[in-house]
């Protein structure tokens, strides 16, 4: 993209800056389509050595997802949601198989999926479940995660009961030119 004035900036941010944790949501069905253009936009994250260690849980009966959700102590939205993803990581795909790399692949795919949701008019929200043991626990049992597949997070997806104002988190103080 060739950026040109700061009108092309702020459109080129604005999907960033627009972006909201959405809790609550509409009883209105999330497509199948919807659902595999989230995936589709997840996957495309960058990944350390191209190695996509990345591993993904659709949730979409009120069952499981109210299964996973009682695990979550911040997460009960996730019951109400329309579709549920549990975003995990298979440790032997990992480069070097290295934790800390698996990590950073899925939570750049995290992030893709939560813009490709919001770029279609869609809520959602980041549930964090790794590094907390109770919580790692709970959605590898629920979910029955074979051995060496990692949950990193859950994330709700639904049509938005709520409306957030876009904002900008931008802090001077927290950059250093050059230098700390």
């Amino acid at each position: 993209m060739n950026i040109k004035s700061t009108k092309t900036i702020n459109e080129a941010i604005e999907l960033f800056i627009s972006r909201r944790s959405i809790r609550s949501y509409q009883e209105r069905e999330v497509s199948e389509e919807q659902i595999r253009a989230m995936l589709d936009a997840a996957m495309c994250a960058p990944s350390a050595v191209a190695t996509d260690p990345w591993r993904f849980v659709v949730l979409r009966t009120p069952e499981q997802k109210a299964a996973v959700a009682s695990g979550l102590p911040h997460g009960k939205m996730l019951a109400n949601a329309s579709v549920g993803f549990a975003v995990c990581g298979e440790i032997a795909s990992a480069h070097t198989q290295h934790i800390s790399y698996l990590i950073q692949d899925c939570s750049a795919a995290i992030e893709n999926l939560l813009l490709a949701a919001h770029a279609m008019g869609l809520g959602a929200v980041w549930l964090g479940v790794h590094p907390r043991e109770d919580r790692i626990a709970h959605v590898s049992k629920t979910l029955n995660l074979p051995e060496g597949i990692i949950p990193i997070s859950c994330i709700a997806v639904g049509y938005p009961a709520e409306k957030k104002p876009a904002r900008s988190r931008y802090n001077k103080q927290y950059i250093h030119w050059e230098h700390w």
